[in-house]
């Protein structure tokens, strides 16, 4: 004979089950396409001009021991941070990206590789929120023993109000080629079916080279320019 806690479990389940199936019932499934079906994909996008560059920047040293190539690579790196610090970057937009140390060898036909030293590379990456001063920090830190620079790599901080109004745009566009193709064949645009994004965001052009310089009599031109930040999206209408 069942125990009164077993009762009272199925009860409980019973009781769920009815909850989560009315929970399910009160949401309709969309009324099925009487007329005819149109797919569609828009496009929309939208322009700003980016306000951070991203660069790297590295220190390569070498030496005829591993200590002396890291101690000389630490000397210069730290005269590269503190450049960064009093240029007024941010700590938290200065990170560490790579930290090697490599033996060097000589290759002579018909011989055993020799040792002839070693070489020590620090590579940080940089965010810099004043685009106005790009150019000129970045010469600051070739004076200060960097050697290895790339980028810039020009981004927009936050995107989100401008990829919003690309959705708008993507929407406006795929109303405006559905009553085309509505208007074509005797038909009117009755309701959206569906809407689903396939793809949002942008891609910053690739980093443009940089000429590091020992000493600079001018500072390093970085043009800002304008990019253009993207939406697309499948919609499905009906037609009637």
């Amino acid at each position: 004979m069942p125990s009164l806690g077993s009762w009272s479990g199925r009860a409980l389940l019973s009781s769920l089950a009815l909850v989560a199936t009315a929970a399910v019932a009160q949401v309709p499934p969309p009324p099925p396409i009487a007329g005819t079906r149109l797919d569609l994909v828009a496009e929309g996008t939208s322009t700003r001009v980016p306000d951070v560059a991203e660069i790297g920047a590295g220190v390569v040293t070498q030496a005829a021991d591993a200590s002396a190539a890291m101690a000389e690579n630490a000397r210069r790196m730290t005269a590269v941070i503190a450049a960064l610090r009093s240029a007024g970057v941010a700590e938290r937009d200065v990170r560490t990206s790579s930290l090697n140390l490599n033996p060097q060898y000589r290759y002579d036909n018909d011989k055993p590789p020799m040792l002839t030293g070693y070489q020590a590379s620090n590579r940080v990456s940089v965010r810099f929120r004043d685009m106005v001063r790009v150019g000129r920090i970045v010469d600051a830190l070739v004076a200060q023993g960097a050697n290895q620079i790339d980028g810039p790599n020009l981004v927009v901080d936050k995107p989100d109000a401008a990829l919003d109004e690309a959705r708008n745009s993507a929407v406006a566009k795929a109303r405006a080629r559905a009553t085309l193709y509505a208007a074509a064949t005797g038909l009117r645009v009755k309701r959206i079916v569906s809407i689903s994004e396939a793809q949002a965001g942008y891609n910053p052009p690739p980093p443009m080279p940089m000429m590091m310089r020992a000493q600079a009599k001018a500072d390093t031109p970085v043009v800002a320019g304008e990019q253009t930040l993207s939406v697309t999206l499948n919609v499905t209408f009906e037609l009637e």
